[in-house]
């Protein structure tokens, strides 16, 4: 697999799909490109994702969720 320099994309892509193991190989280096370029974050970016807030800003409590979920029958 030749690619042209810079580039994650070969010169003839489906040349990729011909055989799962090149297709794996590639996906493969994607991935690691992308996590390596990027990484994995932090946990207090993961942490503050996870904090749930309605429609007005305030924080959802599980108590809240408690009462959706018997609302909903679940």
């Amino acid at each position: 697999m030749s690619a042209y320099p810079g580039t994650m994309i070969p010169r003839r892509p489906s040349r990729i799909f011909r055989s799962r193991w090149a297709a794996l190989f590639w996906a493969a280096g994607v991935i690691f490109t992308a996590v390596t370029f990027i990484g994995f974050g932090d946990k207090e970016s993961h942490q503050a994702a996870a904090a749930l807030e309605d429609a007005t800003g305030a924080n959802i409590s599980d108590g809240d969720l408690a009462v959706l979920r018997n609302f909903a029958g679940g």
